[in-house]
Parts: structure tokens; C-alpha cells; sequence
């Protein structure tokens, strides 16, 4: 395994098996160069990139600490998910925490709207978008905001095997905002985050979002959706409510057999004394 390219002290390509590939490791360039042999016992990681040409011009450009970090925090997102991310993630991730970086040096802050939502529907990877931020302040002293976190857990989730398109993930936040906030406003109080019964509205809803696009929905029967809204009232008012935030926002309509579902969330949200 030869070096074709030097990215940095850190990352080279290599040519391997016909297949053009990056190797990762601390100092795997030190001293070396075009077609030395890559030191084996350096490798800490390779992958295949696709945009090998946009990696080499975005390395080129920025310090060569800001791809070392990224890719400790690709390692750790591996590593607690289990699996692999899009190879896609070592070119976005870097990207997106190079400038990131640069904006918090300047004092440029940019605040994310869906931040609240983002911590609630993919807390593994807000975790994680924590653990970054306190890596970045360790390693260069540099004080990222929370935003910059959930930033970070979007560009994991949407990096993960089944983690969809960062557009569509981006819309379905911002749906399940809205929806939120009108819960609030009708019951008449924020709801504590770690609420169980929040918590359980919150995973209902982020899977119901996908069922919306689908048009797939639960099954109930008339007689238990009536049972249900005449049962729960008011927490039906409050579905209703929800439902004509999606409709007037995004143009979604959620059905009876939905809202019931999203009723019986919202009453033990509104009553959890009531409910075992």
C-alpha cells in the first residue's frame, strides 16, 4: 500500500487493490512521501471516498486539527451506534465543523431553531454532538454554543445506514416543532422535556411524521375513535389544535385514526395522575 497523495500529517491517499482510498492515522505522513509505503502500524482507520477531490481541496484550506477532531468524532459516533456512517460523513462533518469553529472565533453565533426538537427525537446523537463540542473545547480552547451540537447530531443521523436525507430530516424537525408548540399553547405550560408521557408523544409523533409522507396509518375503529373524543375532551381539542398546525404549515392531513392515537398521548401529558 503506496501513498499516492499527501492530505495532511494525519491522512493520505493510497491506491489499494485498483481502489483509491484514505488512510487516517496519527503521523502516517511524517516524514513520508509520494509513493513511500504507507506505515501499517500507523492505519488507524481507511475508507473509499467518492469525492476524494473535494476532500483534498477542503483539507488544503483548513487546519489540519479541525479534520483530526472530525474524525475523532466520527469514531465515537461508530462506536456508540455500532455501525458505519456514510462515507460522505468525513467530507461533511469536517466541513461543517471547520467553519463552525471559524464562526465561534468570530463571534458569530448561529442559533438552531429545531434544537429542543433535535435533543428530543435523536438524543444518541445529541449526545454525542455534546461530546464533540467539549472535545473541540479540551483540544482548542474554543467555547461552542449547545446549538452547535445538534448540528452535529444531524449530520450523524443523516450519515447513519438508514438516517435519510438531511432535507427531509431538517422538514420533519420542524414539523414535530410546530405541532409541539401548539400542544403548549393549548394545554397552557411547557412540558418538562423529561416528561415520560412528552417523551412518549414526542416518539409517536416523529414516527407518525414519516407515516404522514406514507399516507400508512394506524387502524382504530369508529366506535373507539368516538369513545376516545368523547372520553378525552379536551386533549382531543388539543389534537385537533395539532392537527390544523400541520395542515395550515406543511400541507399534511392527519386522519381520525391518527388523532385518536395522539389524543390518548396528550391526556396523560394533560392528566398523568389519572392514568397508570
Amino acid at each position: 500500500m503506496k501513498i499516492k497523495k499527501i492530505l495532511n500529517n494525519n491522512a493520505v491517499i493510497v491506491e489499494d487493490e485498483g481502489l483509491e482510498k484514505v488512510v487516517v492515522g496519527a503521523g502516517i505522513a511524517f516524514n513520508r512521501k509520494r509513493n513511500d509505503p504507507v506505515a501499517l502500524d500507523k492505519i488507524e482507520k481507511i475508507f473509499i471516498m467518492s469525492e476524494n477531490g473535494r476532500l483534498v481541496s477542503l483539507l488544503g484550506r483548513i487546519p489540519e486539527e479541525h479534520f483530526t477532531l472530525s474524525e475523532r468524532i466520527i469514531s465515537r459516533a461508530e462506536e456508540v451506534f455500532g455501525s458505519k456512517l456514510n462515507e460522505h460523513i468525513h467530507l461533511v462533518l469536517t466541513d461543517h465543523l471547520s467553519f463552525a469553529i471559524e464562526r465561534t472565533i468570530d463571534g458569530i453565533r448561529v442559533h438552531n431553531k429545531l434544537m429542543d426538537e433535535i435533543r428530543l427525537l435523536y438524543p444518541e446523537e445529541f449526545r454525542i454532538g455534546l461530546w464533540a463540542i467539549g472535545l473541540v473545547r479540551d483540544e482548542l480552547g474554543v467555547e461552542m454554543p449547545e446549538d452547535e451540537a445538534a448540528f452535529i447530531a444531524l449530520h450523524l443521523h443523516t450519515m447513519k445506514p438508514q438516517g435519510g436525507d438531511l432535507g427531509d430530516t431538517i422538514r420533519q424537525a420542524t414539523i414535530l416543532r410546530d405541532m409541539l408548540k401548539s400542544l403548549r399553547r393549548c394545554i397552557g405550560r411547557e412540558v418538562a422535556a423529561g416528561d415520560i408521557a412528552y417523551q412518549r408523544l414526542v416518539t409517536h409523533l416523529r414516527h407518525a411524521v414519516n407515516h404522514f409522507e406514507r399516507y400508512e396509518f394506524h387502524a382504530l375503529d369508529d366506535e373507539m375513535c368516538a369513545l376516545i373524543r368523547t372520553k378525552y375532551k379536551d386533549s382531543y381539542n388539543c389534537a385537533l389544535e395539532m392537527s390544523e398546525t400541520a395542515r395550515s404549515l406543511h400541507g399534511i392531513r392527519i386522519p381520525e385514526q391518527e388523532l385518536a392515537y395522539i389524543t390518548l398521548h396528550i391526556e396523560r401529558i394533560r392528566n398523568p395522575g389519572n392514568h397508570g
